[in-house]
């Protein structure tokens, strides 16, 4: 009796591309998660920046041209 020994192979390679597949899933939620915390830390930083700007502004005297 002959076995068909790439059938039972076969099912393999399915469930190692269904694997395959949630893993990178899984990855690319993760690296989007990582992307939105950096952006918010970016910018939670650059807002004491801006305050501090526009408090030096106040203090700068007008330029008048003659």
């Amino acid at each position: 009796m002959g076995l068909c020994f790439g059938c039972f192979d076969g099912g393999n390679k399915r469930m190692t591309k269904e694997e395959e597949r949630l893993a990178s899933e899984e990855a690319r939620a993760r690296a989007a998660e990582a992307d939105q915390k950096r952006k918010e830390q970016q910018g939670e930083a650059k807002q004491p920046e801006t305050e501090n700007q526009s408090e030096n502004n106040n203090n700068v005297e007008p330029i008048v041209q003659v």
